[in-house]
């Protein structure tokens, strides 16, 4: 009778331990989001290629189901996440999202930061800044903060003065000092680069260029510096879903140290891994 009694105290003794470590884990956040499809809208280039890279890499062992969706502006990507069309999306900085949020009235959230693209200033006509003539043509993005980040790399190149603390929602009525007397022509990012057939020369945004097949690294005559830098490209999610066990998840994959070095090889400097 002994001998069974301390058999079957010693049973239940494991029986209960093991129920308890079972209840006492907390489960990873890939664990938690195996099986599940997270749609995410980006643009082509890099994002796209950055997002497919932990698709075929990385997302599988992480539990992770990832569902790329292309769009070639910046609008809709936006408005499908806040519709609820999309679990996140990867295609801006912040300084934009702010002001699409503020314009828009949505409330979307930036996640998590992974790249710089930096912007540049691409001719078809000239080889360097001083041969930019009086009274050149250049095209600028047109939305809110790309127009003021773009001015601020002619400012940042002496090709024109800003008013002070005119910051990110700079436009061309806060040039105080155009020397050159450059015309400016505003249109949407995603056009700037078939634009330079007939401009003098256009502030083209990372992505566009390297779509175009231009190398920011080389063929830009000017091109924005990393340091200090507030536009970081990252992940962005409806307000309220930051820690969903998928979003979580796919930042940290965005982090790892494989992307950082696939960005590094593949782009050679023309998108910059964040730290």
């Amino acid at each position: 009778m002994k001998i069974r009694s301390i058999l079957g105290a010693a049973a239940l003794s494991l029986l209960l331990a093991a129920c308890g470590t079972s209840q006492s884990a907390t489960p990873t956040p890939a664990a938690e989001s195996a099986d599940i499809v997270l749609k995410v809208g980006a643009s082509p280039v890099p994002h796209g290629e950055i997002l497919k890279f932990v698709k075929d890499n990385l997302a599988q062992a992480a539990g992770l189901n990832l569902e790329i969706v292309e769009f070639t502006d910046y609008v809709q990507p936006n408005v499908q996440l806040d519709e609820g069309q999309l679990g996140a999306n990867f295609f801006q900085h912040k300084p934009y999202l702010d002001d699409f949020n503020a314009s828009k009235g949505t409330k979307l959230s930036f996640v998590t930061p992974v790249h710089l693209e930096p912007l540049g200033l691409y001719s078809k006509k000239i080889t360097s800044l001083p041969a930019l003539a009086e009274g050149a043509t250049v095209a600028l993005p047109n939305d809110a903060t790309n127009l003021g980040r773009a001015l601020k790399l002619l400012a940042d190149n002496g090709l024109v003065k800003l008013k002070d603390g005119a910051g990110t929602a700079a436009t061309e009525r806060d040039v105080t000092d155009n020397p050159k007397k450059l015309q400016f022509k505003p249109l949407e990012a995603a056009q700037l680069p078939r634009s330079l057939d007939d401009v003098d020369a256009a502030v083209i945004n990372g992505n566009y260029a390297i779509e175009a097949g231009l190398k920011p690294a080389s063929q830009a005559l000017a091109l924005e510096k990393t340091e200090g830098n507030p536009y970081v490209n990252g992940l962005v999610v409806q307000t309220g879903h930051e820690k969903d066990a998928a979003v979580v998840t796919l930042g940290k994959l965005l982090q790892d140290q494989k992307v950082k070095d696939f960005i590094k090889q593949k782009y050679e400097g023309s998108v910059i891994p964040a730290e």
